[in-house]
């Protein structure tokens, strides 16, 4: 079953990260992921990954009573933001959290597991 990781950040944290010059901290981060990464991409559970663009270079689209708008920006004033999403199929949710578990034992950020509805899927 495919699971979508969602991989949240403090803002701070996102900042630190994705500035000219990381900082030591995030540059072992990134080091403890791709490792996370090698390893499920030996035993075929890895599907892929990737890093989201700054939320301030986003943009919200929503209906409104006047029509539908694409507001640029931050929806909202964030202490935490979408960093990164990876997909990942493994037998059972059990496994899901196994894995997950490990890498935000050495990461220490938040990571949503969220089923990818699909012909396996079931509630």
């Amino acid at each position: 079953m495919k699971y979508l990781l969602l991989s949240y950040t403090p803002t701070a944290a996102w900042d630190a990260a994705t500035a000219d010059t990381p900082s030591e901290e995030a540059m072992a981060a990134f080091a403890a992921y791709q490792k996370f990464e090698r390893e499920l991409i030996e035993t075929g559970e890895f599907v892929g990954s990737e890093g989201l663009g700054h939320p301030a270079v986003s943009t919200t689209v929503r209906r409104t009573p006047d029509g539908v708008v694409a507001i640029d920006g931050p929806f909202a004033e964030l202490k935490e933001v979408l960093a990164s999403f990876a997909v990942i199929d493994v037998a059972s949710h059990e496994r899901a959290v196994e894995i997950v578990s490990r890498i935000v034992e050495v990461l220490g950020e938040p990571i949503e597991i969220r089923p990818i509805m699909g012909e396996d899927f079931t509630a």
